[in-house]
This record gives C-alpha cells, sequence and structure tokens, in this order.
C-alpha cells in the first residue's frame, strides 16, 4: 500500500543545535521526491536533520497491521540514515521505534519489517494498529546529508506488486 506523504523538515535547533538543512521537492535520477539535504553538527549538544510526516493529516494513527513492514524507494550520497516510526504509545518526542538504513546513488528499495525494529527509550513493543508518525534522520555524527525518498509503501512478506 502507497503512503502519500507530506514530509515537514525538522533540525536540532528546536533544543539548542546548530544542524542546518532543507527539505524540497526535487527530480532525482529522473524520479520525483522528498529530498533532505544539510549539515549536520555536533556542536552545542546538536546532531541531526530530519524530514518526517504524520500519515494521516489530523495526526491520527493508520492501522498498519496487516502489513510486514515499510518500505522506502530512496536514493542518496552513500551515507547511513536513521527511519523512526513512532506510535500512539509513545508520549515523549525522544521515543521511537528506528532502524538505520544505506543509500546509494541509484535508486532502491530498503525493505524494513516491523520486526527488526528497535524500541528507543521505551518498554513498549512496537504496535502497528497505532502507527502515525515516519521520519527519516541524518543523525549522530557531523556529515552532510543528502537523501532522497520517491516512495514510502506499507508491504506483506510476499512481496509484489499486489502486496505493495
Amino acid at each position: 500500500m502507497k503512503l502519500h506523504l507530506n514530509w515537514g523538515f525538522v533540525a536540532d535547533g528546536v533544543m539548542g543545535g546548530l544542524s542546518t538543512g532543507t527539505l524540497h521537492h526535487a527530480v532525482v535520477n529522473g524520479r520525483p521526491a522528498a529530498v533532505l539535504q544539510g549539515q549536520v553538527s555536533l556542536e552545542n549538544n546538536g546532531g541531526f536533520v530530519q524530514m518526517a510526516t504524520y500519515l494521516h493529516t489530523d495526526g491520527t494513527a493508520l492501522d498498519a497491521s496487516a502489513w510486514d513492514g515499510i518500505a522506502l524507494d530512496v536514493c542518496g550520497n552513500g551515507q547511513t540514515y536513521d527511519l523512526r516510526l513512532r506510535t500512539d504509545q509513545l508520549t515523549r518526542p525522544w521515543q521511537s521505534f528506528r532502524t538505520a538504513f544505506s543509500t546509494s546513488r541509484e535508486w532502491q528499495t530498503v525493505h524494513i519489517p516491523f520486526a527488526t525494529l528497535t524500541a528507543h527509550k521505551t518498554d513498549s513493543l512496537f504496535n502497528p494498529t497505532q502507527l502515525r508518525r515516519i521520519g527519516v534522520l541524518a543523525i549522530g555524527r557531523a556529515f552532510d546529508a543528502d537523501v532522497a525518498v520517491a516512495a514510502v509503501h506499507l508491504y506483506k512478506s510476499t512481496k509484489g506488486p499486489e502486496n505493495e
């Protein structure tokens, strides 16, 4: 199931950090995409730039329990980025379910099974019936971020056009 997303930009400046960046839409290697670019700085307790979106425009949860994971069509600068999912179970902004993924200069589809997500600063288990927000982050080290996302899908383990 393809998700139709309205990405927004967030940087560590919300906490006093010094990272900078932009989020814009462009055609990258022939595909329209949301593009996150920036400079991640660790100065002043900083360390991230992010593109994030709620799955529903009103911020309510999406029941993704019929699906086994999330797939991203991504292209980047060869760096590793984080995928962060938030559910209604989480009450603090620093809590998430997360994993890392690598990019290449060519488009690729990265499949992330829900079962492989790691809970961060929460004892909750990931509940796909309460999926609310998705974030793609350049985080944790000083580097130049450049990652494009052309599509996000929910998928079933038996991959194929009918399952995405």
